[in-house]
């Protein structure tokens, strides 16, 4: 593995913290109109870099640690970031149950009103 463990444990760790959905909720999620509507296309898939992401996330969640790769931990640093920048703009407040805003964040994995 490039870097050090304690590289990997601090990227395991903010992937943990960034992703507050288990595999199960994030599949369920993903398989919703809404979450399908969210997010920027990405290439001739029609699907969105969000989507995509989370699909990637929920393998990632069924990944034992001794098992992941190097692009396994880039992605994890990739969706703490994508989670940090984005909980950044978090919109009116009446509005978030339904908004764009949580909707593409649930995609990376983190839905910002579970507690």
């Amino acid at each position: 593995m490039a870097g050090t463990d304690d590289d990997a444990d601090t990227t395991r760790r903010e992937f943990a913290e960034a992703v507050n959905m288990t595999a199960g909720e994030l599949e369920e999620w993903l398989e919703t109109d809404e979450s399908k509507a969210v997010g920027q296309k990405s290439g001739g898939s029609g699907e969105s870099t969000g989507h995509e992401s989370g699909r990637r996330i929920v393998e990632l969640l069924h990944t034992g640690k001794a098992d992941l790769t190097d692009d396994d931990l880039a992605h994890m640093r990739k969706v703490h970031g994508y989670v940090q920048r984005h909980l950044a703009q978090e919109p009116a407040k009446e509005d978030v149950e339904t908004s764009r805003w949580r909707y593409s964040l649930m995609n990376w994995g983190h839905d910002p009103l579970k507690k």
